[in-house]
């Protein structure tokens, strides 16, 4: 269920990337500080590819992320870039160590892949919400109501208009 819904977000994105341009993509939006469509679908992409790229050393971390500017501004780079994301999703779950360089210590905790994929897939929702604000200034852009809305929270309203 979690790869389901893993990809069911990132074919909102796909379906977001297809109705814009790429200078649509990489407009600032004021109400996110400037930042664009392109940088928060960048960050969402390379958290992901982070993830994949530490499955074999079982030791990751997210600040060494590429940082890929054609991410954010290339639509059909950023679709290949979640073709490839969908592709290299693993069912097998295994231990992984998280590191992060905080104040000067690198830390290391034990996580695991699954852990870690759920929680890319609530960072990734987290983004599409932030990303929804930037489609409002678009008329011409359709998107689903519940592109950046939580699983539970789509769960949560269901039982409330039963």
């Amino acid at each position: 269920m979690l790869l389901k819904s893993i990809r069911h977000s990132l074919d909102e994105l796909i379906d977001l990337l297809n109705q814009l341009s790429d200078n649509d993509y990489s407009r600032s939006c004021e109400a996110l500080s400037n930042a664009t469509i392109g940088e928060h679908t960048r960050h969402i992409l390379e958290m992901f590819q982070c993830l994949e790229q530490s499955y074999d050393s079982a030791v990751l971390n997210y600040d060494n992320r590429e940082r890929n500017n054609r991410i954010q501004t290339e639509t059909e780079f950023a679709k290949n870039c979640i073709a490839q994301i969908k592709e290299g999703l693993k069912s097998e779950n295994k231990i992984i160590y998280l590191e992060q360089l905080i104040d000067g210590i690198t830390i290391r905790i034990q996580s695991n892949y699954y852990r870690e994929l759920l929680y890319n897939l609530e960072h990734c929702i987290h983004h599409q919400a932030l990303i929804k604000v930037a489609v409002l200034q678009f008329e011409n852009i359709l998107i689903n109501e519940n592109f950046g809305v939580a699983r539970s929270t789509i769960e949560y309203r269901k039982q409330c208009v039963q």
